[in-house]
């Protein structure tokens, strides 16, 4: 019999104004595919778990009923001012191909009911939840401390290296896997060879929760999975797996398919499984595979390890600011930056937009100055996103301040950013001594037509093309003079 965890740790992260960020992939599949998806009860529980609450409903009202109930029926229990939320709930469903594309009866996907049902009554013998190691006296499980040690290494170690752009003294460095993910997904971008530099997608991932940067890069995993001849099936059904899977205990490997086993691999490196050596038979899902479709925090909290820097480092990696003991910047109006953090985390990204003055055991001091802020923008750091950071992470102290940050320093970031950008290099040519306005006109507006034109003065008789527009506005001219 699998193991099922209870009923009450069912927490989805979805809501219908922030789906989860997998569901868009996964209605972008077949009906094979998800309906060969839907034939392990993991699955269908880990998808349920990310559904809406008002989806979640409907699953309910539809999975013990043994017949299709008309569409009428169930449109009688909808308030008007609800019936958009319905609709689009429906059409959500219907994506996903649990509900049965239908116009005249509601019915739920038979696969995707009987599994349903198998995994909250936690019948069959399929091993859709995995398969637990039987117990060795000899090997003593490493314990929930050890893979709360062991994920927060590993996050850590990508998120260094995103930060430092790999130019940082750090123990470890990630594998060349994790590397080209973070390529693939332009969260770093390659610089003079083979340097690979941060970008300002890669900025604002750092803003986001562990929760969303791991789904960020598992999308990209997702999308890679067919280009490495990997069945998404496998791929998907072992998150899955492992979503579902209890935090401390050890499974065996026996039962995983050939790609599970190469997914295992990879895995290893986000810090999702972990395993006394690659050639194990057993692994232990971390907390970040087991929240993969719940509220629960992706990392371990000072709380349930009883470490100050573990809390401080889940704060640093992008835990959104919801309550004030997490702010810990406060900026001065002459643009001092006072940090009160021992995280090396945290200060590293402080270090990408401000210069750093003097450093304590629990406090960073620095300035935005002019240099800073154009060395972050050359990175491809926006000046917004560097606002937003600020203000994400305000100190208790600045929450209490409206506006929350001195709007002269906004100003002036902005101003900085403007200052960058207020000249663009374009390569192309000059067009100029028409012996006409009527000329002249008749040339410009055919340019126009070709969305080559960069710069124009009319009362100079000239304008300046693009160079990949040239050869058709050079011919067009030599056709219009007769090859003069």
């Amino acid at each position: 019999m699998p193991s099922v965890q209870s009923p009450q740790a069912v927490d989805p992260p979805a809501s219908h104004s922030n789906p989860h960020a997998l569901l868009p992939f996964l209605r972008s599949q077949s009906q094979n595919t998800l309906t060969r998806l839907y034939q392990r009860p993991s699955s269908c529980l880990s998808i349920y778990r990310l559904l809406g609450p008002l989806e979640r409903q409907l699953v309910m009202n539809l999975l013990w009923l043994e017949s299709a109930i008309p569409v009428n029926t169930m449109a009688v229990w909808v308030v008007p001012e609800g019936k958009k939320l319905y609709d689009d709930a429906l059409a959500v469903m219907t994506g996903l191909h649990i509900l049965q594309n239908s116009t005249v009866k509601l019915a739920l996907n038979p696969t995707f009911k009987s599994s349903l049902r198998q995994a909250i009554t936690g019948g069959g013998s399929t091993g859709s939840f995995g398969v637990p190691a039987e117990k060795d006296d000899k090997r003593q499980p490493g314990g929930i401390e050890v893979l709360d040690a062991y994920a927060l290494e590993r996050w850590e170690t990508i998120l260094h290296y995103m930060v430092s752009s790999g130019q940082g003294q750090l123990p470890t460095k990630p594998s060349q896997g994790v590397l080209y993910l973070l390529q693939r997904s332009e969260l770093m971008k390659a610089n003079h060879g083979a340097t690979l530099q941060i970008t300002s997608s890669g900025f604002q991932f750092l803003l986001h929760s562990p929760h969303d940067q791991l789904w960020d890069l598992l999308l990209q995993y997702l999308h890679m999975a067919e280009e490495r001849q990997m069945d998404l099936v496998e791929v998907l059904s072992f998150l899955f797996m492992l979503s579902t899977m209890e935090l401390g205990r050890e499974y065996s490997t026996d039962p995983l398919s050939e790609t599970q086993k190469v997914l295992l691999e990879d895995l290893r490196d986000y810090g999702l499984v972990w395993q006394r050596k690659a050639s194990s038979k057993r692994f232990s899902p971390t907390r970040l595979a087991t929240t993969l479709t719940s509220l629960s925090p992706s990392l371990p909290t000072s709380s349930s390890t009883g470490g100050s820097r573990v809390g401080a480092t889940t704060s640093a990696i992008g835990v959104a600011a919801s309550t004030a003991q997490q702010g810990f910047i406060v900026l001065e109006t002459n643009y001092r930056v006072y940090a009160y953090t021992d995280n090396p985390l945290q200060t590293a990204v402080l270090n990408l937009f401000i210069t750093m003055k003097y450093r304590f055991p629990n406090l960073v001091v620095g300035m935005l100055t002019r240099e800073s802020v154009r060395k972050a923008l050359a990175n491809g750091i926006s000046a917004e996103q560097i606002i937003s950071y600020l203000s994400t992470h305000a100190h208790p102290q600045m929450r209490k301040n409206n506006p929350l940050l001195p709007v002269t320093v906004q100003d002036q970031i902005r101003l900085w950013e403007l200052e960058r950008n207020r000249l663009k290099s374009a390569e192309g040519y000059l067009y100029r001594d028409f012996a006409s306005q009527a000329d002249y006109m008749y040339v410009l507006e055919y340019a126009k037509q070709l969305d080559v034109v960069l710069w124009e003065n009319g009362a100079k008789r000239c304008f300046f093309g693009s160079l990949e527009g040239h050869a058709n506005v050079r011919g067009f001219i030599e056709r219009r003079t007769g090859g003069g």
